[in-house]
């Protein structure tokens, strides 16, 4: 038997990073075999670090030298991004290679669907990327009167901070909302509530930008009025207010009237309008790519009948419309069931080909059973598009009905199955309930990087079944 090889001797304190965890910290290990997490390093790196946090069996330390730097070392586009007091965590890769954090994010897929589920993919697919800059059309802006600094700041929190950072431009929004948080800034320091907004909400669409104002107080009239003065000075930028006095469901438009908040799937001549609170996919560029990947991999042939789970507005519903023979669309929300009723309504309207007949339910999809499952009726294909919490009760629903056909009755499991994920570890529990429980095999999979320069991993995955 070979022996393992012994670690490198470097100068004491020195330490040489392994791998890059699912936070994008650097991970070495001491002589004893502790293992150590350093903020700011890469993998295959020396360095110098500052423990901040000791435990039994790991510490957690902050980078102070780099003695080897990697060759995927670059030097990072935003000013606010790094390791220094008040740096912005919005952003963790921003020092790492593009490419290379795309490599990092399918090892971290394929470790999960491993070690997790004991699933390995049959043939990993290649990851769906795009622009690394000016994608993240959606975000959440804390605002903060600070009076110590006799400023308002708009924008992501510090690091591992509740602080908001000082932040005067961003390169993961599109340049022209990056161009707004200084005025942003301005607007909110002139308002009469400038203590009581703490947030302004993103949502920008196609040719519309539009900015939610958490206010605590109702705005006077003065307020409103700078608001409308701002927005009618950044037309070129499409700004458009929404207020939001308490919950998600109290978000109004300021004014009605003007463009409507939407996106487009223009390969399937589809127009989704959307609220700005509504759940849509951060990334439109990467969105579009990811919907035309999955209904190809669905490979649907004429006719069939398609279940579209967590179905949301109807993002892959509707797409699947142009293709199945008829389609079933299950979401948690009522309300989002009705706007996706909606959606489909005006999408049909004045289509040279018609979409499928196509029906929503509400339904909790955390609750499934079997029973329930088999009232919804059979479908050749699956698409499968959960939170983070991942379909469990959906995967574990389709297993029992596996170990005990005489559940079935006339119901047949779907052939087919793809598996849209923004958490590996939960698609990996569901995938090994679906290989080792429910008689199917993992065919694909592959990362979707819609959040360049975080530690988010988005992935695909088909499973087919074994007959």
């Amino acid at each position: 038997m070979t022996e393992k090889a012994a670690p490198p001797v470097h100068p004491e304190g020195w330490l040489e990073i392994e791998s890059l965890d699912i936070e994008a910290q650097g991970v070495a290990r001491r002589p004893d075999g502790k293992v150590v997490f350093v903020d700011g390093a890469l993998p295959g790196e020396r360095v110098t670090a500052n423990v901040h946090r000791r435990k039994n069996n790991w510490e957690q330390a902050s980078l102070v030298a780099v003695h080897r730097e990697s060759a995927q070392r670059v030097r990072p586009r935003c000013p606010h991004f790094g390791l220094h007091e008040g740096a912005c965590g919005g952003c963790k890769m921003q020092h790492l290679h593009v490419g290379a954090q795309v490599a990092i994010k399918q090892r971290v897929l394929e470790d999960n669907l491993w070690h997790l589920g004991k699933v390995r993919a049959g043939t990993m697919l290649p990851a769906i990327e795009g622009p690394a800059w000016g994608y993240r059309w959606r975000a959440r802006f804390s605002v903060r009167h600070v009076r110590k600094k006799g400023a308002v700041l708009v924008g992501f929190h510090e690091r591992k901070s509740r602080y908001v950072a000082d932040i005067r431009e961003c390169h993961v929004v599109p340049p022209h909302v990056s161009d707004l948080l200084l005025p942003l800034r301005a607007l909110i320091g002139s308002m009469d509530a400038i203590e009581t907004c703490p947030q302004i909400e993103l949502a920008c669409g196609d040719g519309v930008t539009a900015l939610v104002l958490r206010h605590l107080e109702p705005l006077s009239a003065g307020d409103l009025a700078k608001l409308r003065a701002f927005a009618r000075e950044h037309a070129a930028a499409g700004v458009q207010w929404w207020l939001q006095p308490k919950g998600p469901d109290t978000v109004k438009l300021l004014d009605e009237g003007g463009r409507e908040l939407s996106y487009s799937l223009p390969e399937f001549g589809i127009t989704m309008p959307f609220r700005p609170t509504d759940f849509t996919q951060v990334n439109p560029h990467i969105n579009r790519v990811l919907v035309d990947r999955a209904v190809r991999l669905l490979d649907i042939q004429a006719g069939e009948r398609v279940i579209d789970w967590f179905c949301g507005l109807g993002n892959f519903t509707l797409p699947l419309a142009t293709r199945a023979g008829e389609v079933l669309g299950i979401e948690g929300s009522e309300t989002l069931v009705a706007r996706s009723r909606e959606n489909y309504a005006r999408n049909q309207a004045g289509r040279a080909a018609p979409l499928a007949p196509t029906r929503f339910e509400a339904r909790n999809l955390f609750e499934m059973t079997p029973q329930q499952l088999v009232a919804d009726g059979s479908a050749v294909r699956w698409l499968v598009d959960p939170p983070r919490e991942g379909a469990f009760a959906l995967a574990k629903a389709l297993a029992d009905l596996h170990q005990d056909p005489s559940l079935r009755g006339d119901w047949r499991p779907p052939r087919r199955i793809v598996y849209v994920s923004c958490n590996p570890a939960t698609l990996a529990r569901d995938a090994g309930l679906l290989v080792h429980q429910g008689g199917y095999a993992c065919t694909h999979a592959g990362v979707v990087n819609m959040f360049p320069h975080t530690a988010h991993v988005e992935s695909i995955a088909v499973f087919d079944l074994q007959e």
